[in-house]
């Protein structure tokens, strides 16, 4: 899989790329990355990127054309054209499900903003517009890392271990259950016995069942897409009343 960014700051990217899981990855080839620098699509001395909005206000407003010429050029190269993503707070919420399914595409080409955002015209170049939350931040490389991180677990070999992706918090749309290492008493607090027991049975079974009531009482708008039968729904209903928020399933 081929990740590239558009972005007037480049040089932020690799840092983070190149350590932990993403760096053994990058370096076993699982998936590349490259950073384009939009000023080299400029045409002025300056080579600006930005200009005052239309209509007056505060900030100042990236330009059309240089996102336009570097998209279409980038497109233009290579066998597969690009996925263009684009970071908005108008986009659909980045989530588990887009992850995997971005995951999938050959090659995505992430646009990333800066100061007041883009002009209007620029979104018409996108596949997808997505927003990571209801916050805002300096520019979109912090988001498109966001993106790359949860994207490139989920591919073969990234994680060493097949089942770490598959058995994270929102896989089956339920938070991860609680986990717990050595020593097996702490301050007082000590580990579940099964999990101490052997029984790999009983530990499945418990573990589903923590990750059932974890996720009813912090994050019931999940359930739904749990696939929860008839008594997993009774216990989620019991850990809300204990713990958390009901969404008038009783």
């Amino acid at each position: 899989m081929r990740f590239e960014a558009l972005s007037v700051f480049p040089e932020v990217f690799d840092p983070y790329l190149d350590a932990s899981i993403m760096g053994r990855a990058r370096r076993a080839r699982i998936f590349s990355f490259q950073a384009h620098d939009l000023r080299d699509w400029t045409h002025d001395r300056h080579r600006t990127v930005d200009d005052a909005p239309f209509g007056g206000g505060p900030g100042m407003l990236m330009k059309p054309a240089p996102i336009f010429e570097a998209v279409e050029d980038l497109s233009a190269r290579g066998e597969a054209r690009p996925r263009v993503v684009f970071f908005s707070p108008c986009g659909r919420p980045f989530d588990q499900g887009y992850a995997a399914d971005l995951a999938r595409t050959p090659r995505v080409l992430l646009v990333c903003a800066r100061y007041e955002g883009v002009d209007e015209r620029a979104y018409s170049l996108a596949d997808d517009v997505v927003s990571l939350g209801d916050y805002v931040l300096t520019g979109g490389e912090l988001a498109a890392l966001v993106l790359i991180d949860a994207c490139v677990r989920l591919l073969p070999g990234a994680l060493g271990d097949e089942a770490s992706a598959q058995d994270e918090s929102f896989s089956a749309s339920l938070l991860e259950y609680a986990q717990y290492t050595r020593p097996a008493s702490y301050r007082g607090m000590d580990v579940p016995e099964v999990l101490l027991s052997g029984d790999h049975a009983r530990v499945d079974a418990w573990r589903r069942a923590d990750a059932l009531e974890r996720t009813a009482r912090w994050r019931p708008d999940l359930l739904d897409g749990a696939g929860l039968t008839d008594d997993e729904w009774a216990r989620a209903r019991e850990a809300r009343r204990e713990g958390g928020p009901c969404d008038g399933r009783a």
